[in-house]
């Protein structure tokens, strides 16, 4: 496969398969809000991001195939091999890396559903700060977007790369499909951080809406 291509669709169905298996057996992976996914069409799902396990959960709790955007360091060995087997596309998170994001976009432009997490480091999932990549992709290719929250994921007192016990709960819920604002007349650059901007806001407050509707509090910290 040409590393400009878009990933076959039948590597995501493959890896959902395979991460549907892992959060019913070593987990308990619990999904809400799927009807809320558009079940045809270019689709962006965007998630806070908190855990290593983030990434395949929302993969496996997705109501359809999910082609991730992962920063490229993962892609080394063994578990690099996994996450190409599977058709993620690896982004490099140091420049705009607009290769990756144009291999993203074509997954798009033939419906299907790209994943990325807009803060692009694991931290405590506030989505305080986003990056662009994700407006940018939705401006070009008119793609709706649906905000993610993950839950579970982060084990209280530890670093994000510790994972959580053996069968705990973790939980992915989906919020309220939207697309970005049209702005006719305003610059590409400002039309662009307009667009940031709303995504992180309607990411953020379904984050917190989602966590005090789990029992938890708004914010992680």
């Amino acid at each position: 496969m040409s590393e400009t291509a878009a990933p076959h669709p039948r590597r995501a169905r493959i890896g959902r398969g395979i991460g549907i298996v892992l959060f019913h057996t070593a987990y308990r992976g619990h999904a809400r809000g799927t009807e809320r996914v558009p079940a045809s069409g270019p689709v962006i799902l965007v998630a806070n991001h908190a855990a290593f396990l983030d990434g395949p959960l929302v993969m496996s709790m997705a109501p359809r195939a999910v082609t991730f955007l992962v920063k490229q360091e993962a892609f080394s060995g063994p578990f690099g091999a996994v996450l190409r087997g599977v058709g993620q596309i690896p982004i490099d998170r140091s420049v705009g890396d607009r290769a990756a994001l144009g291999r993203a976009a074509a997954v798009l432009q033939r419906g299907d559903a790209v994943g990325i997490f807009p803060e692009g480091n694991r931290g405590t999932g506030d989505v305080d700060e986003v990056n662009q990549g994700a407006a940018w992709l939705a401006l070009r290719t008119r793609a709706t977007i649906v905000p993610v929250a993950v839950l579970g994921t982060r084990v209280e007192g530890r670093g994000a790369g510790a994972w959580p016990r053996p069968l705990s709960r973790l939980d992915v819920d989906f919020g309220h499909p939207f697309t970005l604002q049209e702005r006719p007349g305003v610059p590409g650059r400002e039309r662009l951080r307009l667009a940031t901007d709303e995504l992180r806001e309607r990411l953020a407050s379904h984050v917190r809406l989602a966590r005090v509707e789990n029992g938890g509090p708004a914010d992680f910290h």
